[in-house]
């Protein structure tokens, strides 16, 4: 890519939250840079959309040349309005993040932080993850040493249509970070762990959802198990089609006349 490229940056902890801030610092040398983020915060919304209210848009004071939006909404919808109304013209590549929490595993079925990144690949425009695992405190310093490479890498090298990259950085300072690993999807995820509390006024229950960790056997090159090893793990996620080819071909044919036989021509009963 010779020219400058147009970078739409958005997250889901929210316009003001600080790895959004660190991610536009780290990255804000290498093009022509706008934000579109939630005006709140909008963790596990996924590719949830709001079709239910009205989403109000507003104009942020941002630094230097860029322009920021804030949006009542999730991810998704950030990028919906910011590729229909907000942009004049469509970016190059949408970066997420920098989350706070990991997005390892099935964490990216959930996470708004990806999310917002795959409505962009929709749109056909590719995209890359960041997440940090420590959630409480996220050291985006050190993430965003290594956010600009690992951008030109991929701005020189291209993302396959229908792509995304996903980014997740291990916890600890800079001198434990053992190197970065392009890895495969893991199977951990933070499932839920609900827990029950009483109304003051004892006349029900209500629960916080919670989560905890579950655990699988983990593949070697894994992103779950690589970043448990000190490893930044940047993980290729297709999401142009989600077919289950073993399936469909094992099963078509079998399929097809079954139904045909039991629907459309049933055996007649005899006497």
């Amino acid at each position: 890519m010779n020219k400058k490229p147009r970078i739409l940056l958005t997250n889901d902890d929210g316009i003001y939250a600080p790895g959004l801030r660190s991610l536009y610092e780290s990255i804000k040398d290498f093009g022509e840079v706008s934000i579109i983020a939630p005006t709140s915060e909008k963790s596990g919304s996924g590719l949830g959309q709001s079709l239910n209210k009205p989403l109000k848009i507003h104009e942020i004071p941002w630094d230097g040349s860029a322009k920021a939006w804030a949006i009542n909404g999730t991810p998704t919808d950030c990028m919906k309005l910011g590729f229909n109304v907000l942009l004049k013209q469509k970016p190059d590549i949408v970066l997420s993040g920098i989350n706070r929490g990991s997005n390892a595993g099935r964490n990216i079925l959930y996470s708004g932080t990806v999310g917002g990144v795959i409505e962009g690949v929709h749109k056909d425009v590719p995209g890359i993850a960041f997440s940090c695992y420590d959630y409480e405190l996220p050291n985006y310093e050190v993430c965003s040493k290594f956010i600009p490479q690992i951008l030109k890498y991929f701005l020189q090298s291209g993302i396959p249509q229908g792509s995304l990259i996903n980014v997740n950085f291990p916890p600890g300072d800079l001198d434990k970070i053992k190197g970065l690993r392009l890895a495969r999807q893991g199977k951990g995820y933070w499932a839920e762990n609900p827990d029950q509390r009483k109304h003051p006024t004892g006349s029900h229950y209500y629960y916080w959802l919670g989560g905890k960790w579950h655990e699988f056997e983990e593949h070697p090159e894994s992103d779950v198990l690589l970043l448990s090893e000190g490893f930044i793990t940047v993980v290729p996620i297709y999401v142009n089609e989600l077919t289950h080819e073993k399936l469909l071909n094992e099963h078509r044919e079998k399929f097809s006349e079954y139904f045909d036989n039991h629907l459309f021509n049933p055996p007649v009963d005899t006497i």
